[in-house]
């Protein structure tokens, strides 16, 4: 967490931590949401420490969790799974224009050769 940020802002930096929980678990803590984490005593670490770790997943577990969310779909073969597995969008986008993000840069056209014209 950067140590010059406010505390609710720096938990945002969390994987899987929002603005919204970052206020919650700060609530629950005790602690002030102004607070600048350098400012923040072992003992309200701790706290933190605690109520994130019994709140659920967040970094590793959170992320090992999405990706088998992701290869179930792809393994049942659902819609969902086959955008997944062809890296287009998955939430019915619009892929005739756009969607560069998913299915990443252009390629280039081959130019065909003309036809040699008769005389």
């Amino acid at each position: 967490m950067p140590l010059q940020k406010r505390s609710q802002i720096g938990l945002t930096y969390i994987f899987g931590v929002g603005k919204s929980r970052a206020t919650e678990i700060l609530t629950q803590a005790d602690v002030d949401l102004n607070t600048k984490v350098k400012d923040l005593s072992e003992e309200e670490l701790a706290r933190i420490r605690s109520i994130i770790d019994e709140q659920g997943d967040v970094e590793g577990d959170l992320r090992k969790r999405r990706q088998m969310d992701i290869k179930r779909l792809m393994d049942i073969g659902c819609y969902r799974g086959l955008r997944h597995r062809r890296g287009l969008p998955v939430r019915g986008q619009r892929t005739s224009t756009n969607a560069r993000t998913r299915k990443g840069p252009k390629r280039a056209a081959v130019a065909k050769k003309k036809a040699p014209g008769k005389k």
